[in-house]
């Protein structure tokens, strides 16, 4: 359980980096919003921020458990992941990292507008609060690709989770709203000076994660393909 511990934070983290990165913020600003047409039922406010993050759960985890559980049911590939995932992942995180550092970029196919989106919810209460949030899940930008597809998914492979990582992260991408939800059902103000610094903060972490990955992707790769003892 002890040495689970660590791959399950590791995917927690892994979705609060992609909530608060540049595009998966905006789609969750547009959330919030959203959130915000009762704002005066507070128990309504709430009940949404937890149903916004229930559809992102929905959304990442049947992902996450069709393209995991497609690649372990496989013999070959169980047999390669277990031979060569700890050569694969050194290039994977660098390659992850140079996109967290803005140095690789790409159109991804995605949901842009997110306003147009909220507007259809609107009148689907409950559900459409789940609709949103599976939706908004699924509208990958390029660094959410690269921290799903690059992070979690050789993650939850190498850890034989199909199920527990990829829920794991997709409660960590919908912490920011439901943890504003919570702030505005209390009548905090000033909730966009909190955008702001949570804006900054995603910047910075985002440079330092990036660094990390490239330097333990290449730890990976001189310890498990040129086989150098570095301990």
């Amino acid at each position: 359980m002890e040495v689970f511990f660590f791959p399950l934070l590791s995917a927690l983290w892994l979705g609060i980096l992609t909530s608060i990165s540049p595009c998966p913020l905006a789609s969750n600003i547009a959330a919030v919003s959203f959130i915000l047409k009762r704002v005066d039922h507070t128990s309504y406010v709430f009940a949404s921020g937890i149903l916004y993050t229930l559809g992102r759960v929905i959304g990442y985890t049947g992902l996450g458990v069709l393209i995991t559980s497609s690649l372990l049911s496989i013999p070959q590939t169980s047999y390669f992941l277990q031979n060569y995932m700890n050569k694969i992942l050194g290039p994977i995180l660098i390659i992850a990292g140079f996109f967290l550092l803005g140095i690789f970029q790409f159109t991804f196919l995605g949901l842009s507008s997110s306003d147009k989106l909220v507007s259809r919810f609107k009148n689907l209460g409950a559900v459409g609060n789940v609709l949103l949030g599976i939706l908004f899940a699924l509208s990958f930008c390029p660094i959410s690709a690269a921290l799903f597809f690059g992070s979690l998914i050789p993650l939850a492979l190498k850890n034989s989770s199909s199920i527990i990582l990829p829920a794991t992260y997709a409660i960590g991408t919908g912490l920011p709203v439901l943890a504003f939800a919570i702030l505005i059902a209390m009548g905090i103000k000033n909730i966009g000076n909190i955008f702001k610094r949570v804006t900054l903060f995603e910047y910075w972490t985002r440079k330092v994660i990036g660094i990390i990955f490239i330097l333990v992707g290449v730890y990976y790769i001189l310890t498990h393909i040129f086989y150098m003892n570095l301990i």
